[in-house]
């Protein structure tokens, strides 16, 4: 928490959280255009934000995307919103929120953890049936090889279609599969809007990555959920429920029990966890 703190504390930092929440998935060269400051200050200030967990970074070639992470933001929010009173802390809630949403103009939502756990059990976490249940609601059936078919179970509904696959498998590593296929069955069990349910049924299927990394006693989760439509209204439904989705999996694995629904009512189309 101090971390982060600090890291918000400073102006410019906070104005490359803004540029990033404008337009998420920046390479240095385009953070630098938006600030009157050199390329070597705006590299210090990204790796504070980094060091933090603000901010995380995946490669692709040879450049370094930068993109915001709402994991620090959560924690702060659970510790501190839970225990006073939330008005409050109403301002706090807004950056939250703020800091969570996922710009329309950019269609992927990337995620940074770190969990006490090791790669294996972590793994086992991501692909038995027994553990995905526990924090997801959601079982799976595939030996996880890529190829492989991946069958979802959710809520009583079976979704398998030719299209559901394993795309990356390497244990303890990585795993890629794609998103699973919107059924009629899917949104009545769910009491989804019909509109809304047509239109995740009419997008091109997505896909989620899984990135495993030891780091020290931790490991270090970066989840990339890719492949949207440009103004994808799926993407807007998982980018509000992948955070109390991995914050459920992190307790799990840390403490032994998942976190509570958020909302026992809410619909798919509010948590957007289970697919």
């Amino acid at each position: 928490m101090d971390e982060v703190f600090k890291a918000l504390a400073d102006a410019s930092r906070r104005r490359l959280l803004d540029g990033l929440n404008t337009r998420n998935g920046q390479t240095l060269r385009e953070l630098c255009a938006g600030l009157d400051m050199a390329r070597q200050s705006v590299s210090k200030h990204l790796a504070v934000l980094e060091a933090a967990g603000l901010v995380t970074t995946i490669r692709q070639g040879r450049e370094k995307l930068h993109y915001l992470n709402a994991a620090p933001i959560n924690a702060i929010a659970e510790r501190w919103i839970s225990r006073y009173d939330r008005g409050r802390v109403h301002a706090l809630a807004d950056l939250k929120r703020a800091l969570e949403q996922e710009p329309m103009g950019n269609p992927e939502f990337v995620y940074t953890t770190y969990i006490t756990t090791t790669p294996e059990q972590l793994w086992q976490a991501l692909t038995d049936p027994a553990f995905t249940r526990r924090y997801w609601g959601v079982t799976f059936e595939s030996d996880w090889k890529p190829g492989s078919a991946v069958v979802w179970e959710e809520s009583g509904v079976r979704m398998a279609d030719p299209a559901q696959v394993v795309l990356e498998s390497e244990p303890f590593r990585r795993l890629s599969y794609t998103w699973h296929t919107f059924t009629p069955e899917f949104g009545e069990a769910h009491a989804m809007d019909p509109e809304v349910l047509a239109k995740w049924a009419a997008e091109r299927r997505s896909k989620v990555t899984f990135d495993i990394e030891p780091h020290g006693r931790m490991v270090k989760l970066t989840v990339v959920h890719d492949d949207f439509e440009p103004g994808s209204t799926l993407l807007d439904g998982v980018s509000g429920g992948w955070p109390h989705l991995l914050s459920s999996l992190k307790s799990l694995l840390e403490t032994g029990e998942p976190l509570p629904d958020p909302d026992p009512d809410a619909t798919t189309t509010d948590l957007a966890t289970a697919g």
